[in-house]
């Protein structure tokens, strides 16, 4: 049995697929267009997607399985398809085969290959040695689900679902961004990069409000913000750099603490299989995200 054909079973699981309205058939399932988790899901398989083109350029022996889920609308009914056997031409426009029979629009047909513009794609998905990369909106199905019903939909889908690795960008368009140039300069041993990567003005004003520090004023912000700083140094300088290099790193939880700070949590993933977990307070200034202190 082939990966769609258990994706799109009679069971409720596999892909989530959108539709604007009518009837919902077995194995198709509904979220409305405003559900922050799975907006949140096609936002970062777009933050991510340079990966998947590079890696669908040149695939890996491990790389065993590409496929990409797009949005189709037609005459005021939307419904999100996975495509398989994606390409991509020199305009960046994408090419697949509808991998499932849609059920709210008529202008495609499964085992149809159709050419879509790049900006209607929603989430895309690999399988590296059997293990799900990507697939952020199949992720948000799963977690809405009990323990139980995730057991059914790992065996139905036969995906390997763990945290998977994460392939963000390493600049400070991003919070993971942030967090993967600070790990940079760690593994750098350069701590003026590290400095760059940080925003102790922004950490002093949370450190004084978590102190209820009434008389947060300038000069009060700008000497913790000297004092953080300079203890950051001396950690580095006595204590060494934590090291990150041929250490994976996924991004599952991307908490919004307000509409510049975000709590990410970090899953680093280690040589020998084992893994930690942190969370890093991050912050969106005038020149772009920058790391803040580790959650307490």
């Amino acid at each position: 049995m082939g990966l769609f054909s258990r994706l799109f079973g009679k069971r409720r699981s596999g892909h989530a697929e959108k539709a604007a309205s009518g009837g919902v058939p077995p194995g198709v399932v509904t979220i409305a267009d405003d559900d922050e988790r799975m907006n949140d899901a096609m936002e970062k398989a777009r933050l991510t997607l340079e990966y998947f083109r590079e890696s669908l350029l040149l695939p890996r022996p491990e790389q065993t399985y590409f496929s990409v889920k797009v949005k189709i609308e037609d005459k005021g009914k939307q419904e999100y398809i996975w495509l398989t056997s994606p390409s991509f031409d020199e305009e960046g426009n994408l090419f697949g085969i509808v991998g499932n029979k849609p059920q709210f629009v008529n202008s495609i047909k499964d085992g149809q290959e159709i050419g879509i513009d790049a900006g209607s794609i929603a989430d895309w998905m690999i399988l590296e040695d059997g293990r799900l990369i990507g697939g952020y909106t199949i992720r948000a199905i799963r977690d809405r689900l009990s323990e139980n019903e995730i057991a059914d939909f790992d065996k139905n889908t036969g995906l390997n679902i763990d945290e998977g690795v994460d392939y963000f960008p390493h600049d400070f368009s991003t919070p993971e961004g942030a967090i993967l140039c600070l790990e940079d300069a760690y593994d750098e041993h350069n701590i003026e990069k590290a400095i760059a990567c940080k925003d102790f003005q922004e950490e002093a004003r949370m450190l004084l409000k978590r102190m209820n520090e009434l008389y947060q004023d300038g000069e009060i912000v700008e000497r913790t913000a000297e004092i953080l700083e300079l203890s950051f140094r001396k950690s580095l300088q006595e204590n060494g750099f934590p090291v990150f290099k041929n250490i994976l790193r996924a991004f599952p939880v991307r908490q919004k603490i307000s509409r510049n700070l975000y709590l990410v949590t970090e899953v680093c993933i280690f040589p020998d299989g084992s893994k930690s977990r942190q969370q890093l307070y991050t912050y969106n200034g005038p020149d772009g995200w920058r790391v803040l202190h580790p959650e307490d």
